[in-house]
């Protein structure tokens, strides 16, 4: 038996070490070396700092393997200055180790450069770029790289990994690794391509990656290596070209779990037979498989297939107990409003100890998510009594309490007490959540105050504000925050090019909402859904440009949508086009058979032009189909936290004769405020004090 065989079985090193003494052979400095190495690697500090302090003249060796041992940055510098104290030369190990063991190289690069060992060594140069990238000073790590005359591929590979995992230095990755190619003359392996392709992937460079996999394929690292494989998969992923990603999984000869977990969370719409092929490959899941497979469900995925993946994960012991696990299953059974029983099935089988914010958060966002808004709030009032609230959790319930008719503002504003108190409300997450419930629930001076007082303005915060502004008609402030949106540097996406045609069509400015519609695609390569065309339909319809908007709707690259028909016919209606009206309302009722919309606008037309045999008409088609009209609801806070229902005709509150008077008289001021009239104005206001 040697003292090496012994590394990692200190009883025999030991015994070894105990021979070693009792025959005489420990006065030979390679023994007492071999069982310094020994301890060192087997984790045992302590007996090897005492054979250490036993050697009557140790080496070299005899430091720098002791050098290596020590598990603190402060120890192993320590024993260093000691070693420099004794006159011991120090020599490419000796800075190595110490380097290794250091975070702060700096004063170990200049002595190093003094012995004259930086330059000329290849180990001292790597450890150097290593350190210099553990500790984050990457400019530091290229100057050692440059300053050296004798590089490995280590050296190389250091560098493209460093600059690489750094995130925003990934071109400068490639450079290096271009320059390998061209200066080096190491042979290229699979380290390099895959800190390489790594760095493709941070920086969406696709075509540079392509270029790469073709110089893989060619030297042969692809077939050979697991590792460069799985990382053209993620790289292409990255750079949103997943069937290319799918393509080099299905081409590859050996495939791990790293490489089955990649393609399902690629592939959302074949996930779930991805993994079942992954068992039948004999390639067992583990946690990020499951993680991956539970989030990357498509929307076409059912609760079903949730409970099948539960299934497995009780079988394979991954649930209950594994916290990644339990919070999956929670959010993909919270995407079905008739799995969130499910959903807190698993919240409360989860140990009281395993229930993190995120289990929390995910429980909570699936309420509000699904429209059970209160169950949201009785979630989050039980996480106060366990946990800190986070920026995901206060987003949740302020989305839940901006949707809910039913929940008075004052819980909103209670939730925002609570962020300030969390030091949360100037998160963009928390402040942009906030703009948007003040200003869906009616309060836009709260809204706008908040959204002055944000110091960073997400795009959901932008979108919030200009939708307030719009919705409540004050349509002066829209273009000049859009435009200071677009001059912030924030790209508008399609939710705020909807919202701006909204205020463009209640502000009546016609020309600068097509004007925008066309700009989506020319200048933001957007392209209009069906709601962007609605809009512009509507704003076309109340400008009387009725001719314009079925054009409009004519020309349209995907099938009219309900919205854009009835906006059309709702405009035929205003302005006495009855051909036209009619054309938008039998496409509409074939469509929508059974709402009662098309039916009522195209009666009403009928009857304002006294043609009541076709108002019979139609309303024999509406009792023929059994088609209802449903009776309009809904909500007033009253103030107090209380809300009051309502609906249509609704006579049950006590004070309904003052009701129906005060909004009877605000509709006629209303009306007064769009002709301007001062006079009818002056005299409503009287007659309502």
């Amino acid at each position: 038996m040697s003292i090496k065989s012994c590394v990692g079985d200190p009883t025999s090193g030991a015994q070894l070490h105990g021979l070693a003494v009792s025959s005489g052979l420990l006065s030979f400095s390679n023994v007492s070396n071999s069982l310094i190495n020994m301890y060192s690697k087997s984790a045992l500090p302590r007996p090897a700092s005492a054979l250490f302090e036993e050697m009557r003249a140790p080496d070299t060796v005899s430091w720098n393997t002791l050098l290596s041992a020590f598990p603190d940055e402060d120890s192993a510098l320590e024993f260093a200055s000691r070693m420099h104290r004794h006159g011991v030369p120090f020599d490419a190990v000796t800075f190595t180790a110490a380097l290794f063991a250091s975070s702060r190289p700096n004063a170990l690069h200049s002595l190093a450069t003094k012995c004259g060992v930086v330059g000329s060594n290849a180990f001292v140069g790597n450890a150097l770029i290593s350190m210099y990238a553990r500790c984050g000073d990457l400019d530091a790590a290229v100057r050692a790289f440059d300053g050296m005359t004798a590089r490995d591929s280590v050296s190389w590979n250091a560098l493209i990994s460093a600059l690489a995992q750094e995130g925003d230095r990934g071109c400068e990755a490639m450079r290096v690794f271009v320059r390998m190619t061209r200066e080096a003359s190491v042979r290229l392996n699979h380290v390099a391509f895959v800190s390489a392709i790594s760095a493709c992937g941070e920086d969406g460079c696709l075509e540079f990656g392509r270029q790469l996999h073709g110089l893989a394929t060619k030297t042969g690292v692809v077939a050979s290596r697991e590792a460069v494989s799985n990382t053209l998969m993620s790289m292409y992923s990255k750079c949103g070209s997943a069937e290319l990603a799918l393509k080099v999984f299905d081409e590859a000869k050996e495939r791990n779990v790293v490489s089955w977990t990649t393609a399902i969370s690629i592939n959302g719409m074949n996930s779930v037979s991805l993994f079942n092929g992954m068992r039948l490959d004999g390639v067992e899941p583990n946690e990020v498989t499951f993680v991956a497979l539970l989030s990357a469900l498509s929307a076409n995925s059912t609760s079903r297939e949730v409970k099948m993946i539960h299934g497995t994960c009780l079988k394979t012991g991954f649930f209950p107990g594994n916290v990644n696990v339990s919070n999956s299953l929670i959010s993909a059974y919270a995407r079905f409003e008739t799995a969130m029983e499910d959903s807190r099935r698993v919240f409360d089988e989860m140990r009281d100890d395993d229930r993190e914010i995120v289990s929390w958060n995910a429980l909570v966002s699936g309420y509000a998510q699904n429209g059970m808004h209160e169950k949201a709030l009785e979630t989050y009032s039980s996480l106060l009594l366990h946990l800190v609230p986070t920026s995901s959790t206060l987003g949740s319930v302020l989305g839940a309490i901006a949707a809910a008719e039913a929940i008075s503002l004052a819980r909103g504003r209670q939730c925002h007490a609570r962020a300030v108190k969390s030091g949360l409300e100037s998160h963009p997450v928390v402040s942009g959540a906030l703009v948007d419930m003040y200003s869906k629930r009616g309060s836009i001076g709260e809204s706008r105050k908040v959204f002055d007082g944000a110091s960073e303005r997400t795009l959901v915060a932008w979108t919030s504000i200009i939708a307030a502004h719009a919705r409540h008609g004050d349509h002066g402030p829209v273009t000049g925050l859009f435009m200071e949106m677009v001059q912030s540097g924030l790209r508008p996406d399609p939710v705020m090019f909807l919202v701006a045609l909204i205020a463009c069509g209640r502000s009546g400015v016609v020309d600068e909402g097509r004007q925008i519609l066309e700009l989506m695609e020319r200048d933001h390569r957007i392209k209009p859904e069906r709601e962007h065309y609605a809009c512009v339909v509507d704003m076309l319809g109340r400008a009387g440009r009725l001719d314009e908007a079925e054009e409009l709707i004519r020309g349209m690259p995907m099938r009219p949508g309900r919205s854009a028909l009835q906006s059309l016919l709702g405009a035929c209606r205003i302005h006495g086009e009855v051909d036209m009206g009619r054309r938008a309302a039998e496409v509409l009722m074939k469509m929508e058979p059974k709402e009662s919309g098309a039916y009522v606008l195209m009666s009403n037309m009928y009857a304002e032009k006294g043609e009541w045999e076709k108002v019979a008409g139609i309303r024999r088609r509406m009792r023929d189909g059994e088609v209802k009209k449903e009776v309009g609801f809904s909500w007033v806070d009253v103030g107090g936290g209380g809300m009051h229902g309502f609906s249509s005709e609704d006579k049950s509150h006590p004070q309904t004769e003052e009701v129906y008077r005060v909004a009877g008289n605000l509709g006629w001021v209303m009306r007064m405020i769009e002709c301007n009239s001062e006079v009818f104005l002056g005299y409503l206001s009287l007659q309502m004090i």
